[in-house]
């Protein structure tokens, strides 16, 4: 039997009105060119100039003066070697300069799609059967690099949704803050990292450095050394790995009079300059019922893909680690949403084929994994792998899978595993749940629908999906009809 799915009307679309401004640079002869020219204007000439400037974006962003500001500050060294004080500037000017090394970015230019969506941790206000979500999306724009941004919403008894007015000043986080390394544990994560030699201590550098310690100061370590010695391949290896691991962990605050969907989660570190892709959010509750939202994503910087764990209780204050391990590779990995024996649990996909489970003391720490489903039909012969979290039912853990069959086409699946033992698989549908039709077929990317994470909503599955990697669009599904379904297809 098919299980009746409904597709919704309403579609997320990209806007290319949507922007942030971003650092500028280009060359140190240019850039000092351009300084020079600005401090040659009279004073008037640069209010003159600075009032333009802000009179054409001062709508398009919150606080565009102190993003100036900002990117002024980021030329400490060019000042430097121009023998000038940036604080002998005036304000005007600062700003001026700061004006110049600064761009748009249409975040979602090119797409909008991959959704995942959570409740939302503010329930206050809402009326009878009603639910408030936080969707989030891979946002994709010019040159294809992907962030993560967000939209809230309310749902109804009858799985429609009201959403919020979506906001147009954009900003990325307003503070980044440096993780603090203690020294023992930061050997032991490079350890977990390491594929080559293991005979080799990273306490040639480390030894230079404090019990505690931040990414500058390892990296000012790290050019001393290798200023004093004559260093082999496998050592600028481990230095290599020890600026990977320190630049990967940071926090990030967004303003508190910010819209949820003004939030761009833009790439910071550099495993994720050329794009934060796919995040899977999930609501985890740990045994002693506290809550935290957590999102695995991709992080690639243009050669590597690598799984990156975000962690959040109120959408405002997040955490990015980094996930370390023997199986930390390949996309699509998706948190159970609380701990199942005593440890956490995950669905990956190792080899890019099958879908396989594992479970960690740790949350960012995965070594083994076991392989829970592999290829069946006709429609997910080339692959198949999570679109989201498991979701916890009376019946056992519902997943949506997705297939990739003939032509490349991306389908949508569905499974469900015991509760107690999520490595025992109950039923599994034979036929796809979703598949994209005449429109959704249509897009970047032909013939795909793809989600990273669904919810359950007054006894209806909410699926939101993407459609052909452009834009998305959600559907609704009977749970107790799918369910049954599932036990009844072995």
């Amino acid at each position: 039997m098919q299980v009746n799915v409904t597709r919704k009307d309403y579609k997320f679309l990209p806007d290319p009105s949507r922007v942030i401004a971003r650092f500028l640079y280009t060359s140190d002869e240019r850039s000092k060119d351009i300084i020079n020219n600005v401090l040659a204007m009279t004073d008037n000439e640069a209010s003159i100039a600075l009032s333009q400037v802000l009179r054409g974006y001062a709508r398009r962003h919150r606080n565009i003066s102190v993003i100036f500001e900002r990117h002024f500050h980021k030329l400490d060294n060019l000042f430097n070697d121009l023998g000038i004080k940036q604080s002998d500037i005036i304000k005007s000017k600062q700003a001026l300069i700061g004006s110049f090394f600064t761009k748009e970015y249409s975040i979602e230019s090119a797409a909008f799609f991959n959704p995942s969506v959570v409740e939302d941790p503010d329930q206050s206000e809402l009326g009878p059967d009603e639910k408030r979500l936080i969707f989030s999306f891979r946002a994709t724009g010019e040159g294809h690099i992907s962030s993560i941004v967000f939209r809230s919403a309310v749902i109804d008894k009858y799985s429609n949704l009201i959403i919020e007015p979506v906001g147009k000043m954009l900003a990325e986080a307003d503070r980044i803050k440096r993780h603090i390394y203690h020294k023992n544990s930061f050997i032991k994560r490079l350890d977990e990292m390491r594929d080559f030699d293991n005979n080799i201590s990273p306490v040639f550098v480390l030894e230079k450095l404090g019990d505690s310690f931040t990414y500058g100061e390892l990296k000012r370590a790290i050019e001393v050394t290798r200023k004093t010695h004559q260093l082999s391949q496998n050592k600028e290896k481990i230095i290599q790995q020890m600026m990977w691991l320190a630049k990967s962990h940071y926090e990030i605050d967004f303003s508190i009079d910010s819209a949820i969907s003004e939030r761009v989660i833009f790439p910071i570190s550099e495993c994720e300059r050329n794009g934060i892709e796919d995040a899977r959010f999930v609501k985890f509750t740990y045994d002693n019922g506290e809550v935290s939202y957590f999102a695995t994503y991709t992080a690639y910087d243009g050669v590597t893909i690598l799984p990156r764990l975000l962690e959040t209780k109120d959408f405002y204050h997040f955490k990015a680690l980094s996930i370390h391990g023997d199986i930390a590779r390949n996309k699509g990995m998706a948190l159970f949403p609380r701990k199942i024996k005593n440890k956490f649990a995950m669905l990956c996909r190792i080899d890019g084929v099958s879908n396989y489970i594992a479970y960690s003391d740790e949350i960012n720490i995965w070594h083994e994994a076991k392989i829970i489903q592999t290829p069946k039909f006709s429609w997910e012969l080339i692959q198949v792998g999570n679109c989201g979290s498991p979701i916890e039912t009376k019946e056992g853990w519902l997943v949506i899978t997705h297939g990739v069959g003939p032509m490349r086409e991306y389908v949508l699946g569905a499974s469900l595993y015991e509760l107690d033992d999520p490595e025992k698989e109950i039923g599994r549908l034979k036929t796809p749940l979703l598949s994209p039709n005449a429109e959704e077929r249509e897009g970047y990317v032909p013939n795909v629908v793809y989600s990273c994470g669904s919810i359950i909503h007054n006894g209806n599955l909410i699926i939101p999906y993407a459609m052909s990697d452009y834009s998305a669009t959600y559907a609704s599904v009977d749970l107790s009809e799918l369910l049954e379904e599932l036990k009844n297809s072995k």
